[in-house]
């Protein structure tokens, strides 16, 4: 009987396995059918890594930008306090290359450097160079990668100087008599006569330098690998129309800055 007893017992524990393992075999199977729907997400791969090349190119263009700010402030100022500067030019071209998005952290970069290292003007300065290149910069980077041909980017370009202009002339208003201790109504004397040309001739000379500079520079970032082989089957050339109009465009913005300094 007690062996008996123990098959018994043996049997149903057997028992007990099998139906677990059915058990186990189902739940398995529910599970799986359950997570069907999202069986695309698990097979996508996850995100791809940061591209050490745009990092490496945006770092480049940064530290250039920095270096022609520095050799900007060698400029004589017009109406005794504001600089002409050409930084823009090395952003805007980085603009081109990889978007509004590396425009704007560009420009906060090299602010913030410039604002520890050679500023005076303190985070009011800082935060008006960002919105003079972003107003430009962006702006034109943003009508280029709408309309990528050489007429795109000479709209982007104007556009941007008109933008420069109008930001520039609503935050000098705004900030000016702060941090320059003017009053209100003798900045506001100063909008037409001093701010509104030289904000059109910062952003003509800068649009200028960028049209005569952004094909050897891509060039050279291309033939480096920092940069992707243009996808465009269309043979390479010179549009001398368009340097010519670039060279006058900046040889007269030039004139006329000098005209105001009253150098000629």
């Amino acid at each position: 009987v007690a062996a008996r007893l123990f098959a018994l017992l043996r049997c149903v524990d057997h028992l007990g396995e099998a139906k677990a393992s059915r058990v186990f075999s189902s739940n398995e199977k529910e599970c799986i059918f359950m997570s069907e729907p999202n069986a695309n997400a698990i097979k996508n791969p996850s995100r791809p890594a940061t591209n050490v090349r745009t990092i490496t190119s945006l770092a480049m263009l940064a530290a250039i930008a920095y270096v022609v700010m520095l050799l900007s402030k060698m400029l004589p100022q017009v109406s005794g306090f504001l600089q002409m500067d050409l930084k823009d030019t090395v952003i805007c071209i980085g603009a081109f290359l990889f978007g509004p998005l590396s425009a704007a952290v560009i420009s906060i970069v090299v602010a913030v450097v410039e604002m520890f290292t050679v500023s005076d003007t303190g985070p009011i300065g800082c935060i008006m160079n960002v919105l003079a290149t972003c107003a430009f910069c962006c702006t034109a980077a943003f009508v280029y990668k709408k309309f990528h041909t050489r007429k795109g980017a000479v709209i982007g370009l104007a556009l941007g100087t008109v933008c420069l202009t109008v930001v520039m002339l609503l935050w000098n208003y705004l900030i000016t008599p702060y941090y320059m201790g003017y009053p209100r109504a003798a900045v506001a004397e100063l909008l037409i006569p001093a701010f509104l040309p030289f904000n059109l001739l910062k952003g003509g000379i800068n649009a200028a330098v960028t049209m005569l500079l952004y094909k050897p520079v891509v060039t050279a970032l291309r033939r480096a690998g920092l940069v992707p082989k243009s996808q465009s089957q269309k043979a390479p050339g010179k549009n001398w129309g368009a340097l010519l109009v670039s060279l006058v465009v900046l040889i007269t913005c030039v004139l006329f800055v000098l005209v105001m300094k009253g150098i000629i």
